[in-house]
C-alpha cells in the first residue's frame, strides 16, 4: 500500500509540475487582434488629419516619440511634436493621407511597425506656393499600459526631387 502511495504521489506531483509548466508558457496569442487595432489606429488617425485635430493627431504619439520629416531636423518628445502639427496645421492647404502597405506586430507583442505611401499637400513657406509630395513612411508602434498602440517612431522620406541649389 505504501509503495501505491508513494508511486501516485510522484505521478500526481510530475502532472502538477507538467501542468505548471505548460500554463506558464501559454501566453494568449494577440497577433491578429494586435494588427487589426493598429489598421483601426492609422485609420482614426487619417480622419484625425482630415479634420485638422491638433490634439487628436498628437495622440498617437508615446511620450517619447520622435517625428522625422523630409527638411526638417528630428522632433523628439510629445509635446514638441503637438507644437510643430499644430503650426503646420495652421497651413489651409495642408492635406496628409498615408496607407500602409505593411504591418507587422512583434512576436513578443509590444513592439509594431506600418511600412507605406503617403500624400501631403502643403504651402512652401518662402514661394508661398503649393506643394504636393509623395513618398514612403514608416511607423514604429510601442504596446501601451492600457492595450492601445502608440507611434514611438515616425519617419517619412519624399520621393519628389530635391530642389536644385539657388544660385547666389
Amino acid at each position: 500500500m505504501r509503495s501505491d502511495w508513494s508511486s501516485s504521489r510522484s505521478l500526481l506531483f510530475a502532472a502538477a509540475i507538467t501542468l505548471t509548466v505548460t500554463a506558464c508558457n501559454t501566453t494568449p496569442d494577440t497577433h491578429v487582434a494586435d494588427l487589426l487595432a493598429i489598421q483601426a489606429n492609422e485609420s482614426q488617425w487619417n480622419q484625425d488629419y482630415a479634420s485638422k485635430d491638433a490634439a487628436k493627431i498628437t495622440a498617437h504619439y508615446a511620450d517619447d516619440a520622435v517625428l522625422m520629416v523630409p527638411g526638417g531636423p528630428a522632433i523628439s518628445g510629445k509635446d514638441a511634436i503637438g507644437k510643430a502639427l499644430t503650426q503646420m496645421l495652421a497651413d489651409p492647404a495642408m492635406s496628409l493621407r498615408f496607407q500602409a502597405a505593411k504591418t507587422d506586430v512583434a512576436r513578443s507583442g509590444d513592439l509594431a511597425f506600418t511600412q507605406g505611401s503617403y500624400t501631403l499637400t502643403v504651402t512652401d513657406q518662402q514661394t508661398k506656393q503649393v506643394i504636393n509630395d509623395h513618398g514612403s513612411y514608416v511607423t514604429t508602434y510601442r504596446k501601451q499600459a492600457d492595450g492601445t498602440w502608440k507611434a514611438i517612431a515616425d519617419i517619412a522620406t519624399s520621393e519628389m526631387p530635391m530642389a536644385p541649389p539657388a544660385n547666389h
